[in-house]
């Protein structure tokens, strides 16, 4: 047998390398990881809103904005959901009274807000955009983005805090998040 015939599958090498460099460094991979998806659902953002538009009025992709949700990602999302879901471990474990819903509740009611606003000001400064700005785009879309948040994040986040294992949480939200990140793109577009 060639030595080509007996390596394994391509999607099984890459899952044995990101689940070494997930024990490894487990923080860097999953600031990497969050940026790269991150980036592509700000990419998936546009292909939509290209193929919405009317024939013959096609613009090439923006590039910084993938660049700016892979910044946000690598420096904020990937990070604070990492410590975020150690410290919830932490001061509500599994066997904690209610502790589905304690957990459900402190990430829906006391993290998602702030959270967002964070995404908010990352964003309106990458843009080089000023305060005004911020406090506009607060006013007209963090309602709206907030309570989208809570219909899609909900469900997602009480399988993620509940039932996925801890070293997997970051992942498993990042990849819900690439479809986030494309409804928050579209909505920072308006």
């Amino acid at each position: 047998m060639s030595p080509a015939l007996s390596k394994p599958p391509l999607p099984r090498r890459l899952l044995a390398r990101y689940l070494l460099l997930l024990r490894m460094r487990p923080l860097l991979t999953k600031a990497a990881s969050s940026a790269v998806l991150s980036a592509l659902g700000s990419l998936l953002s546009q292909v939509i809103e290209r193929s919405r538009r009317k024939p013959g009025t096609s613009k090439s992709l923006d590039l910084s904005g993938p660049l700016r949700f892979a910044i946000y990602g690598f420096l904020f999302t990937g990070p604070l959901s990492h410590y975020f879901y150690l410290y919830l471990e932490q001061l509500i474990p599994p066997d904690a009274a209610f502790a589905v819903i304690k957990r459900l509740l402190v990430d829906r009611l006391l993290v998602a807000p702030p959270f967002l606003v964070l995404f908010f000001f990352v964003m309106n400064l990458l843009e080089g955009k000023d305060l005004s700005a911020f406090t506009e785009k607060m006013r007209s879309s963090y309602w709206a983005a907030l309570k989208m948040n809570w219909k899609v994040w909900t469900p997602v986040q009480f399988v993620n805090v509940n039932y996925v294992p801890l070293q997997f949480r970051v992942l498993f939200g990042n990849l819900v998040a690439l479809f986030w990140f494309a409804y928050l793109a579209s909505i920072k577009k308006r």
